[in-house]
């Protein structure tokens, strides 16, 4: 089993930035692929970043691309998705997911283990 606390969420107006942090407990952190999805209000959860186990292999959804920083810290077993130049667009619940597989996927489906989510709100 693998616990996942999302943090750092908040409300920020456009073009500001902000830091999440997902921290894990139970299974090996290190050897689990994560990522971030998010999920506003009406839609379909979305893919937004995933890192691999070491954080040496990083995907990212067309969207954040160039805005986003996915990056982990396995000592910590802590992961961190650095949001720069937000939009209105970003606002959406995010959460952290995790998964003992190969490769950088972006299919929610294939992820095991979920956390609660933090809300991120952007004011325009």
């Amino acid at each position: 089993q693998v616990q996942l606390v999302e943090s750092g969420g908040g409300l920020v107006q456009a073009g500001g930035s902000l830091r999440l942090s997902c921290a894990a407990s139970g299974r090996t952190f290190s050897s689990a692929a994560m990522a971030w999805f998010r999920q506003a209000p009406g839609k379909e959860r979305e893919f937004v970043a995933a890192a691999s186990w070491s954080g040496s292999s990083t995907s990212y959804a067309d969207s954040v691309k160039g805005r986003f920083t996915v990056s982990r810290d396995n000592a910590k077993n802590t992961m961190y998705l650095q949001m720069n130049r937000l939009k209105p667009e970003d606002m959406a619940v995010y959460y952290c997911a995790a998964r003992f597989g190969l490769g950088l996927v972006q299919q929610k489906g294939e992820y095991d283990y979920w956390g609660q989510g933090t809300r991120v709100t952007v004011s325009s």
